[in-house]
């Protein structure tokens, strides 16, 4: 794998008797946008934990450039991550919240203003968080990942909460990263915008992986689109002679 991916090896995590993921293994590649897909309950959200060293594998890991998160010796530079939009001090602006974060990281203050711009926050840099809409939250978590100049980014649903235009613009703006080089991996519920935003699938159900490769291969496959292709490949396994689906137990 070039440098610079995700590799997620027979990555597993139990609590308890339950199942939360089980033996995930698939890489990420940089240069595209790939998206994590699978239901409610699919464990996407648990992966994710595991690799950005927030959750311990009960077994397998999660490299990013070749090593686990804690072992990243400049981690902000290394990878962004948005797992969801808050966590903001409602009464601080936007431009001191990554100013916070640039100075914990020794990242130049220069590079605040730089990611306002390319997130499309500037002209709101300076109300307090408190106001921001959900899609300005999203557009502020996006701009606190891209502060490092990272090579990877990992997004959990960065599309909650954009109308149309904001969608479009983080469609350009994913594109545009990928462009150059670094590593995209986002997750999201809506499918629709899935299939304009992202050049590979990663899909998961029951903590399993049921596809990992390009878009174009899944939904030409059987001519289907990619939600036709989703539910087929996320459908609980049918009750043999009945011809009913059997109920699969939720995991996290």
């Amino acid at each position: 794998m070039s440098g610079g991916g995700i590799a997620v090896d027979g990555l597993t995590k139990r609590y308890g008797t339950v199942t939360a993921v089980d033996g995930l293994t698939f890489e990420v590649e940089p240069g595209v946008v790939t998206g994590f897909l699978g239901p409610n309950g699919a464990g996407k959200t648990t992966t994710l934990r595991m690799l950005l060293g927030l959750v311990t594998p009960t077994a397998g890991r999660a490299l990013i450039d070749g090593h686990r998160y804690a072992e990243l010796s400049e981690p902000r530079r290394a990878v962004g991550a948005v797992l969801e939009a808050t966590g903001f001090h409602p009464g601080r602006r936007g431009r001191d919240h990554l100013r916070i974060l640039a100075s914990a990281a020794g990242i130049p203050y220069a590079r605040v203003d730089e990611v306002l711009e390319r997130v499309g926050l500037t002209d709101a840099a300076n109300r307090r968080v408190g106001g921001y809409s959900l899609g300005m939250r999203q557009r502020l978590g996006l701009a606190s990942a891209l502060l490092g100049d990272p090579r990877v980014l990992v997004l959990d649903e960065p599309a909650n909460g954009l109308d149309p235009a904001g969608m479009a613009e983080l469609r350009a703006l994913l594109g545009e990263l990928a462009a150059e080089n670094r590593t995209v991996l986002m997750s999201s519920h809506v499918l629709s915008e899935v299939a304009q935003t992202v050049d590979r699938v990663v899909i998961v159900a029951g903590g399993t992986l049921r596809y990992a490769g390009p878009l174009a291969d899944l939904t030409h496959a059987k001519g289907e689109t990619l939600e036709a292709a989703f539910l087929r490949l996320t459908a609980p396994p049918k009750t043999p002679g009945t011809g009913t689906a059997a109920t699969v137990p939720t995991r996290s």
